[in-house]
């Protein structure tokens, strides 16, 4: 049955008529790039769930975008400095994994941990103000890898490589309806693909286990917490130290996943728009990732349409727009998200809230 005489009528009712062309726009192009966008959810999807382990323990992490980015840098200069030790290693089949890319990684979320170490020093040691805490460390990580980067790439250096997509049988990806759902969480690197497991099994950790009674109980009321026996300043350290790895993972992936180069605050915002995200998903992991696949869609949708915009009278219309507005999407939706969230979502009741133990008497 031939839908093309209805279809064009829809299109042509006036106003409305550019609601369904948007609409269609959306179906021909969100499926083709579906990778791209599950690409684009990754470090966001990881940085969320940082950002909730630290707050559900009752720690504000806003330099979750300096971590991502020292992680990155650092696990891009890693491979730079080990690769002549290795010579050319041969990339395994799966993932393209080599010695030297498994090294970069390890050392990019290893500083990662160490700066949410940093972090939680500040935060509930010193009882510093985490905000500024956070600050801080995002100010130093854009001046320092800056700075470093600008040093090492004037001798144009080779990294330790890239992973590798796993290609899925086109028997799957070609299935009908979920084909498309299906190549964008296969067709991945091993980063990403484990975004979906560590998504998962962070719900279920934080939901079903004791670990994550306890962290809800510290960051909604550490003091009811502490009077059971729970010791509160080393389940924050914990909580917050792990965020540090997921946000290491996020950056590693940045510099040796999704590309094999690093450039100048690379990350780009994404560790804000990740708090945006975890915010929007209501600090769980499962909504914080369903958050993160809406902001890269849109990411996405910003460079396609820059790319290939859409036909008739919609595409006219998004001609006349600068190609700048497309590219703020993103940003856009965050302010958005943000300004009709926020008031709505409720925060752990101890969030940010620094927590002194009482004397013995």
């Amino acid at each position: 049955m031939d839908l093309t005489p209805f279809i064009n009528g829809l299109y042509g009712i006036p106003v409305i008529g550019l609601l369904f062309q948007l609409v269609g726009y959306l179906v021909a192009v969100i499926p083709p790039n579906s990778p791209n966008i599950m690409q684009q959810a990754t470090p966001l999807a990881l940085a969320a769930i940082c950002g909730v382990l630290c707050e559900r323990s009752g720690v504000v992490n806003i330099g979750i975008e300096g971590t991502m980015l020292a992680a990155a840098f650092t696990a891009w200069v890693v491979g730079v400095a080990i690769q002549p030790m290795f010579g050319t290693p041969n990339p395994s089949d799966i993932f393209g994994i080599t010695i030297p890319l498994i090294i970069s990684l390890a050392a990019g979320v290893g500083v990662a941990m160490a700066i949410s170490a940093l972090h939680a020093w500040l935060s509930i040691s010193l009882r510093a103000d985490q905000i500024i805490s956070g600050t801080i460390i995002n100010i130093a990580a854009v001046g320092l890898t800056g700075y470093l980067n600008q040093l090492i790439s004037q001798n144009s250096p080779a990294g330790a490589g890239e992973f590798a997509r796993f290609v899925p049988p086109t028997a799957l990806t070609n299935l009908p309806g979920i084909g498309w759902i299906l190549a964008m969480l296969l067709n991945q690197g091993p980063i990403s693909i484990s975004v979906i497991v560590l998504v998962i099994g962070t719900q279920l950790w934080l939901f079903r286990s004791r670990w994550g009674l306890r962290t809800r109980a510290v960051g909604e009321h550490p003091r009811a917490a502490e009077t059971v026996g729970i010791d509160v300043i080393r389940l924050r350290y914990r909580n917050v130290i792990i965020g540090g790895a997921f946000a290491g993972l996020a950056g590693a992936f940045l510099s040796i996943e999704a590309t094999n180069s690093f450039q100048d605050d690379m990350t780009a915002g994404r560790g804000f728009i990740a708090l945006a995200a975890m915010i929007m998903g209501r600090w769980t992991p499962i909504g914080s990732f369903g958050a993160a696949l809406l902001f890269a869609t849109f990411l996405q949708l910003g460079q396609v349409i820059n790319i290939s915009p859409p036909s008739g009278e919609l595409g006219t219309i998004m001609a006349s727009v600068p190609p700048q507005l497309f590219d703020a999407l993103p940003y856009i939706l965050t302010i958005v998200i943000l300004a009709g969230v926020v008031g709505r979502s409720i925060p752990p009741a101890a969030d940010g809230q620094p927590y002194e133990r009482e004397a013995a008497t």
